[in-house]
């Protein structure tokens, strides 16, 4: 059941209040003042607090301070007999979910409450999420290879500076660039990701700057382009090497001057966005071919980062291939399966010229055909 805390000094309030809520199904506790409200948010945990704003001790606007220090994640619903605009607007501020005027209607109480347990446990939910997500696209492994990686990824990180991140296909590239949005000042801003690679040449500059509505055939509205989208977050553009040279002149500009201009259109719109680019290709070979702006290259590789194929740190493939049991068992809704040392001693000897992504295939194939625990025989007759 929800446990509220009511923090007031009037009993008669405290008693209305936990009768109302109490017949609703909800665990109240009482404080008398704000020093003993703050001293239960340090004991128990509440899912929600109703505090008075006028007590003696300590007022309800202090109580609430503190709290979004302690416990930033409680929401906190404010009463008082003297409620006027502006007290709610400073209530607001601070950080509280609601106010309301004492006495407070039973109807509004009670649909403030039930909207902050709710806000409660979608900001659990998503805290939830996010650390799994987390999970999911972690770098896994312990080599020389990929700590050399890890550790440039830590240094870089931080900063804004541009990033190139080169390395065969299915070798980790998205993983070193959600690394570096997690680990960066803008980790609370979006993560906006655009394979280019599978974007047809003549969509990619409406996809990446978007476009007016009736600026061709088709676009019978208005459209948000990635650039605007990843605003005060970063912009991971995957595969850059297959992006035309028109849509690279127009990524150059918005390197240079910070500015993009949606297609059709004529206004200049700021944008505030790292961009981490990707690429399998030689973009050397390709400059020299033509295929590639040199000025675009020198302006993504202020740091460039190389992830090496995993046939070069095979020593990490017994963490991966337990990490990815455990994700298919995740994902099948089972039991992790086991798998023999001489089955991992066998992955290690083959040729993955997949890299990470053939690993990952092959230890869901194994999975399914495998009994409890996954043999050497199993991994000679279901890995290749």
């Amino acid at each position: 059941m929800p446990k509220i805390l009511i923090i007031d000094d009037e009993r008669s309030i405290r008693y209305t209040l936990k009768e109302i809520l109490e017949y609703e199904n909800y665990t109240v506790d009482e404080a008398e003042d704000g020093e003993r409200g703050l001293e239960l948010l340090q004991k128990s945990k509440y899912d929600v607090v109703l505090c008075d704003i006028k007590m003696p001790k300590m007022d309800g606007m202090e109580v609430l301070e503190r709290a979004t220090i302690l416990v930033p994640d409680t929401p906190f619903i404010m009463i008082s007999a003297h409620g006027t605009i502006d007290t709610a607007v400073e209530a607001t501020k601070k950080g509280a979910y609601d106010f309301l005027v004492k006495p407070p209607d039973l109807n509004r109480l009670l649909v403030s409450v039930r909207n902050a347990l709710d806000k409660a446990s979608l900001v659990t939910e998503t805290k939830t999420l996010k650390k799994k997500i987390s999970k999911t696209y972690e770098m896994v492994g312990s080599s020389p290879a990929l700590s050399k990686v890890k550790a440039a990824v830590a240094k870089v990180a931080p900063t804004d500076a541009r990033v190139l991140i080169t390395g065969p296909n299915g070798a980790g590239k998205e993983l070193v660039a959600r690394s570096l949005h997690e680990q960066s000042n803008r980790a609370s801003g979006p993560l906006v990701e655009v394979n280019c690679a599978a974007i047809p040449s003549e969509l990619i500059e409406s996809e990446l700057f978007g476009h007016e509505k009736g600026s061709f055939t088709s676009a019978v509205k208005q459209r948000i382009g990635k650039f605007e989208q990843a605003n005060g977050g970063t912009l991971f553009l995957d595969e850059i090497g297959d992006m035309s040279l028109s849509a690279q002149a127009k990524v150059l500009r918005a390197l240079q001057e910070h500015k993009i201009t949606r297609v059709g259109g004529d206004k200049d719109i700021t944008v505030d966005v790292r961009v981490v680019a990707a690429t399998n290709k030689n973009l050397l070979e390709e400059i020299e071919a033509k295929n590639f702006r040199e000025d675009l290259y020198h302006r993504l590789s202020v740091i460039l980062i190389h992830v090496p194929p995993l046939n070069e740190r095979r020593e990490d493939i017994p963490d991966l291939v337990n990490k990815f049991l455990q994700d298919v068992a995740r994902d099948y809704g089972n039991k992790p399966k086991r798998i023999t040392p001489e089955a991992l001693t066998y992955l290690q000897g083959l040729d993955w010229r997949g890299n990470v992504r053939e690993l990952r295939n092959v230890v869901e194939r194994l999975v399914i055909m495998s009994e409890d625990t996954i043999t050497e025989e199993d991994a000679r007759l279901y890995a290749k």
